[in-house]
């Protein structure tokens, strides 16, 4: 097994720049970016016979690789972007009237609540926006808090696996088992979960689970997946229509009719799937939860004298994971993380959430103790003047 200095040099970062922002757009290590090359000038040498002949056999196997990577049959998966083009797909798909109500916590992505408002409205229905405990620590009170927004109209539960602004683990076995008991479809929205945390879907019995392969697993750019559980599978439409299975090569009839061929992009991202699961699981994927888990855990040590604020969790890798979210002092979140920049060439990105502004440095196996000390340096100087 390769040390992790060797893994660190697997990534071709620009020198000078810290880099902690793979939350966001997580590059990938070199055997990735030459295994997606290797497919595309596959795809170059005819490709007629690649689109027309292979590509629907050759995403069948990629999905049931992944299938075995995140706990679910492949015919249960649908490749896409990511994970809000998938949440997409289910907000266009999932059967909804009015007074119907869909319930959100209030730690989802921005992205994902813009979806829902705007399909809520559009049908007449109620969107709940759950605040969750503050601080977090206890599941019991968390579930507890949760569902207490639930009523006899909740249709869905959209709630995420980890958080992306605050960067919580959220207890998504508890959560789906009280859904599943109060008859509420679930619908998990885990981009930062594959990876950073083990994920057994088919354990979760959720309706639908959303994953973006690009963030902690390191699969190019673009590629996500979806979950969908048989019962739902005849909900699913695409939102964008092409041959479906009238394509030549996507004769079986299934779940990804419809999702196989959706005119010609370049599938060579999703054929990368399997190199990236093979790469993590050569370099140990417990090891990269304990190494990253341990990074973030000192960014929050390094962090906390500076910010002068309570995190938002204890300190337990039940509760986060490879990146942490530290609540800052009120000011303008996108000048200080301009500055952090171009004063000191850190990516780091600073959010605003539910009226204050948060710091959520990442950590990977590329991630030095050197880099989070400059960033509590460095802010530490900036918050002084003001920013």
């Amino acid at each position: 097994m390769r040390d992790i200095t060797d893994l660190a040099q697997q990534w071709s970062l620009a020198p000078g720049v810290t880099y902690l922002n793979h939350g966001s757009f997580g590059p990938a290590p070199r055997p990735v970016i030459e295994a997606r090359q290797n497919w595309f000038r596959e795809l170059e040498r005819n490709p007629v016979d690649f689109y027309v002949r292979r590509l629907a056999g050759l995403l069948a196997d990629v999905r049931e690789r992944l299938g075995r990577f995140v706990g679910c049959s492949g015919n249960d998966l649908i490749l896409v972007d990511n994970a809000t083009w998938g949440m997409n797909l289910v907000a266009a798909s999932v059967p909804l009237a009015a007074g119907d109500e869909v319930l959100l916590t209030n730690h989802e992505y921005g992205a994902v609540e813009r979806i829902w408002e705007r399909r809520c409205r559009e049908v007449g229905v109620t969107l709940v926006i759950q605040p969750l405990p503050n601080p977090l620590g206890d599941v019991d009170r968390l579930v507890s808090q949760l569902f207490a927004a639930a009523s006899p109209r909740t249709r869905l539960l959209v709630v995420s696996h980890i958080t992306s602004p605050t960067a919580v683990i959220l207890p998504i076995e508890a959560i789906c088992r009280e859904a599943r008991r109060r008859g509420i479809a679930v619908c998990v929205d885990g981009p930062h979960a594959l990876l950073q945390a083990p994920v057994n879907i088919a354990a979760l019995d959720c309706d639908y689970y959303l994953a973006s392969c690009h963030k902690w697993l390191c699969a190019p750019l673009g590629t996500g997946m979806m979950y969908v559980h048989p019962r739902v599978h005849a909900q699913i439409r695409p939102v964008i229509l092409s041959w479906g299975r009238q394509f030549p090569g996507n004769a079986e009839p299934g779940l990804n009719d419809e999702f196989t061929w959706l005119g010609t992009r370049d599938p060579s991202g999703f054929l990368t799937i399997p190199a990236a699961i093979e790469f993590m699981e050569a370099a140990g994927v417990e090891r990269f939860r304990e190494h990253s888990h341990a990074l973030a855990q000192q960014a929050r040590r390094l962090l906390r004298p500076v910010t002068g604020i309570e995190p938002l969790v204890p300190d337990d890798s039940a509760w986060y994971g490879s990146m942490v979210a530290m609540p800052l002092p009120d000011g303008d979140g996108r000048r200080l993380q301009r500055a952090l920049w171009e004063r000191y060439q850190i990516e780091v990105p600073i959010t605003r959430w539910r009226g204050g502004r948060l710091i959520r440095p990442s950590c990977h196996f590329y991630t030095k103790g050197e880099q989070l000390e400059l960033l509590a340096s460095s802010l530490a100087v900036l918050l002084a003047e003001g920013l």
